[in-house]
């Protein structure tokens, strides 16, 4: 069974499908405090303007990373914006490479989430806010667009077969983070909820009953929108890039969150890397594939609004070969790429969405 194949039939089993925007429970109006906005009209952390931004959205962690997706992939730039070390660019994207065309260019945006889910807490709930508040009566709008939003970063791999530069597509994001702990987002179906259930008795067992932390780790898991997943996947099977389809943890930080042990003060999950690389999801023929920042949280919160979100994701380091590369641009390019392309085509099949 080819990797699309697979979404299809997990797509049909699943449970508690969004495919809506959810409920409102507050429609407004939001004080100041709740919600800053600047003499200008513009949203606090982003400095951004609510006509400022596209429905259809790439991420990055980079603020670099989006100047040079802006400057490459991005033409008729409408806002070019930094504030806080925090980079929004929207323009009209149109890529071209060996099989793909894009069926029509699509206007997105670029935007910096900074490093880990507590910086892209902050820039997603305010992209969202751009998309559904209304400025002037602070108070949320009857009607607004479907965001599709992508992350695109860099990863470290987890499988000793993954080539180093190989982007990873998302199915499920593990967070080991605590940031979504924060909003009750239901499960999108039932492979999340046994996720959840295995891997909080897996990360119990692998700490020391006399640990100050032993059981209160406790991960979430996330699913990608399974119609970006299909879309990513074909993308980039059209421009020729090989990806891998897994799932991807997300961890509260990059040294012993990720199962480094250079520090002093020891980590209180030895050797988490190991611990997951060796984990089986029992997801089609799926593994854990790779261990980064950000994308539990994307999916986990955009998912419970009714938007779309994913991730797509080169690994630059392997944890099992203890490998990294430093010269990871071009794959980069190409994840960047495909993620555009994916976009345009979900776009153009979805015109009134």
């Amino acid at each position: 069974m080819n990797p699309q194949e697979h979404v299809n039939d997990q797509r049909d089993s699943e449970v508690n499908t969004y495919h809506s925007i959810a409920p409102f429970s507050h429609i407004g109006p939001y004080t100041a405090a709740d919600l800053p906005i600047d003499e200008y009209g513009r949203i606090y952390h982003l400095q951004i303007k609510p006509e400022q931004i596209a429905p259809d959205i790439l991420i990055v962690g980079d603020p670099g990373r989006a100047e040079v997706i802006g400057s490459t992939f991005l033409r008729d730039l409408e806002v070019e914006h930094e504030h806080r070390g925090l980079v929004t660019i929207t323009g009209t994207s149109e890529i071209t490479g060996k099989q793909a065309t894009m069926i029509s260019p699509v206007k997105a945006t670029v935007t910096t989430s900074g490093m880990g889910t507590p910086s892209l807490e902050i820039v997603v709930s305010e992209l969202v806010a751009l998309n559904e508040i209304d400025f002037e009566t602070r108070t949320r709008k009857s009607d607004f667009p479907r965001l599709h939003v992508l992350r695109v970063g860099t990863t470290g791999g987890l499988q000793e077969a993954t080539p180093l530069g190989t982007p990873i597509i998302t199915s499920y994001a593990i967070g080991i983070d605590n940031t979504g702990l924060f909003y009750e987002a239901p499960y999108p179906d039932e492979i999340c909820r046994r996720l959840e259930r295995e891997l909080d008795h897996v990360v119990k067992r692998s700490m020391s009953k006399t640990s100050r932390f032993y059981g209160k780790i406790h991960p979430y898991v996330s699913r990608s929108e399974p119609t970006l997943v299909n879309a990513l996947l074909e993308a980039s099977a059209s421009l020729g890039v090989p990806t891998r389809l897994g799932l991807t943890v997300s961890c509260s930080g990059f040294f012993a969150p990720e199962g480094r042990d250079i520090a002093r003060v020891k980590p209180s999950v030895p050797e988490l890397d190991e611990i997951f690389s060796e984990y089986d999801p029992r997801v089609g023929d799926q593994c854990v594939e790779n261990m980064e920042m950000e994308s539990s949280f994307l999916i986990h919160f955009l998912g419970g609004l009714g938007y779309w979100a994913g991730a797509i994701c080169p690994t630059i380091a392997n944890r099992c070969t203890n490998t990294f590369s430093l010269d990871y641009q071009e794959a980069i390019k190409n994840a960047t790429k495909v993620a555009l392309v994916a976009l345009a085509n979900i776009r153009s099949r979805y015109r009134d969405k």
